[in-house]
């Protein structure tokens, strides 16, 4: 069960960094032109924070099935945090990914609130630019990419 959820939280990734490139890319591109806020820039927004909804949902049930989880029972927090791998799959990329979740959220949340459509693309735009970049951050390249 473990390598299918990995598996399909590694390939999940792509799409959510993708779709939300593509949502940061919109906002901006709303923003800058000072155009109307459109159903279609609601449809984007909106596929990004799914997208990222079930890509956290699938960390979470990785989390604990990971056999890293079970590594950390035995040797205590001390030793996690003292190792750099177990730190990240631990502690770092769970929290960090988290955060940005939450930034994804708000930046919705925010967006319906609000009936500026420069109000709307600016609150998607940043939030989501921020989350994309904290999510960047602390993805594990050097077992991502192998």
């Amino acid at each position: 069960m473990y390598q299918s959820v990995l598996d399909l939280h590694s390939y999940w990734a792509f799409a959510v960094l993708g779709l939300l490139l593509i949502a940061v890319l919109n906002a901006f591109a709303g923003l800058s032109s000072k155009r109307v806020f459109t159903p279609k820039d609601r449809k984007i927004s909106m596929i990004a924070l799914i997208f990222s909804h079930i890509q956290l949902l699938l960390g979470i049930v990785l989390y604990f099935v990971s056999p890293y989880l079970q590594t950390a029972k035995e040797a205590g927090m001390g030793a996690v945090m003292k190792d750099s791998t177990l730190r990240l799959y631990l502690v770092e990329h769970p929290l960090t990914n988290i955060i940005a979740i939450v930034l994804i959220t708000i930046g919705w949340s925010k967006h319906k609130k609000t009936e500026d459509s420069q109000a709307k693309f600016k609150k998607i735009g940043w939030m989501y630019a921020i989350a994309f970049l904290l999510l960047l951050s602390r993805i594990p390249w050097s077992a991502w990419l192998s």
